[in-house]
């Protein structure tokens, strides 16, 4: 007779067909419990190595749509604006570049000869023109200085030495790919029908990696501010280089986002760029790498306690972790509540913050016996001192979401172009990046700048400063673009 406590749940989801007819036949009493464990598993989705609901480190691309759950109806306040708002529409254009007069002979209806029209209306219509590249053929004249005794020419500043595509060329398709994650095959449609340009992609990426170059003062001009920001996002996700396994580290604060590549998900990476010690505020997630260095002070997203109670509360229905569950989200939900106050000052304020510090210790030295509870409980008093840092510093959010906003256009580009294939094509993923998302976050034109940028570093050899946040900037509607 085998134990039952004797079957791992890994040998239970291996038994074959024929395996579980001779246990029905021979031990109907461990069949039973068999099946019933099997039931549990499918209910719970904690098969080991089965498919299943994935665990929230899983990301989106990787699950199937088959495996993901619908969504429940939204609650709350509904999209949209309410009913009875405000008219609004599309503001009218500053300028008309042409017009149009229709005439109508007859009645599109009966054939009718008419008359003169009654009355008139206006139409605008905003449309894009029909474009094609423009070719310009430089002279350049060639001329012998005595004093240097060698030959000189007047400098080209539309194009990069040796360089065929002109600099808008340049910046507009690298912004395409680094700045919006389009695909190099769908760039290269798109010179080739949209403005008679054709290109190759290997050119292409070419033309990228010496912009990359041309760019990392830049880049790492962004780093060094990221180093001094007050409040500093970081979260990291997997990636790809020559198919080796490989991490994409962001780190991001209001006005910058930097990225950076490395074969190391450790905290060699976090020392390397932040120092032994960094002098502002860390924002992060659970994740153990964080732990290895000193901050002058620190927030975990209180978000990511709360997908994983939501997480363990699918599969886990005993009455402890229910009431462990339901103190802890209440907890979780105040704190965040209390955080966006912005009346610091006001009189109650530090009776509820000292309430909620109450509250949590109350919670972890509770005498509760259930697994995940004690598991949960073990980790916030390991980050006690890190889960309400929001509460006495206004800047600082409960949440990592900026992190994972600026690493969103990261995934998305990882989704379609397949990472990259070479340490050369990293380090130039991670500059253009990071310099086309600190020009969109700081309210800019990314291509203009690039573009004037350019033209400076063939006049002069050097780059202009990075471009700081244009007057009354307004952060960016969506992480897409």
């Amino acid at each position: 007779m085998i134990a039952a406590d004797a079957l791992t749940d890994t040998e239970l989801l291996r038994l074959t067909p024929v395996q579980m007819r001779a246990m029905i036949a021979q031990e109907p009493e461990l069949a039973a419990w068999v099946m019933v464990r099997l039931q549990a598993l499918a209910r719970a989705y904690v098969a080991p190595g089965a498919p299943g609901k994935p665990d929230l480190s899983t990301p989106s691309a990787m699950i199937p749509p088959y495996a993901k759950e619908n969504k429940t109806k939204r609650k709350g306040k509904r999209r949209g604006r309410p009913n009875g708002h405000p008219g609004a529409r599309r503001a009218a254009p500053l300028r008309i570049d042409h017009r149009t007069e229709h005439k109508l002979k007859r009645c599109p209806d009966c054939g009718h000869r008419l008359g003169r029209p009654r009355a008139t209306r206006r139409r605008l219509i905003e449309d894009i023109e029909e474009t094609k590249a423009a070719t310009t053929e430089h002279t350049i004249p060639q001329y012998y200085c005595p004093h240097c005794r060698k030959r000189v020419e007047p400098k080209v500043t539309q194009a990069l030495p040796k360089s065929a595509i002109g600099n808008r060329t340049l910046a507009l398709t690298a912004w395409l790919h680094y700045g919006l994650g389009t695909t190099v095959s769908q760039i290269e449609q798109v010179l080739t029908h949209v403005f008679q340009l054709p290109v190759s992609g290997g050119g292409l990426t070419q033309q990228w990696q010496r912009l990359g170059e041309i760019l990392r003062p830049w880049h790492e001009r962004i780093g060094e501010q990221a180093r001094g920001a007050a409040v500093l996002h970081a979260d990291e996700t997997g990636w790809r280089v020559n198919g080796r396994l490989s991490w994409l580290w962001c780190f991001t604060a209001p006005a910058l986002t930097y990225y950076t590549i490395d074969r190391s998900r450790g905290a060699d990476v976090l020392r390397e760029f932040l120092g032994e010690c960094f002098a502002g505020t860390l924002v992060s997630d659970f994740f153990g790498a964080y732990n290895k260095i000193t901050a002058d002070r620190r927030q975990v997203c209180l978000v990511h306690l709360l997908r994983e109670v939501k997480r363990v509360s699918e599969r886990n229905c005993s009455e402890n972790w229910r009431q462990f569950a339901r103190t802890l989200k209440r907890l979780l939900k105040d704190a965040i509540g209390l955080a966006a106050r912005g009346d610091r000052e006001a009189g109650d304020y530090g009776s509820k913050r000292e309430r909620i510090k109450r509250r949590l210790e109350d919670l972890c030295y509770s005498d509760l016996r259930d697994g995940d509870a004690v598991r949960l409980m073990k980790r916030l008093l390991k980050y006690e001192d890190y889960l309400f840092t929001c509460l006495d510093e206004l800047a600082v959010p409960p949440d990592n979401n900026r992190a994972e906003r600026e690493i969103r256009p990261a995934v998305l580009a990882r989704k379609n172009s397949f990472h990259n294939s070479s340490d050369r094509g990293a380090q130039t993923q991670a500059a253009l990046m990071s310099v086309y998302r600190t020009l969109k976050l700081r309210g800019l034109d990314p291509m203009g700048e690039i573009v004037r940028a350019l033209e400076t570093f063939i006049r002069t050899g050097a780059l202009p400063p990075l471009p700081s946040a244009a007057p009354n900037s307004a952060p960016p509607p969506s992480p897409d673009g």
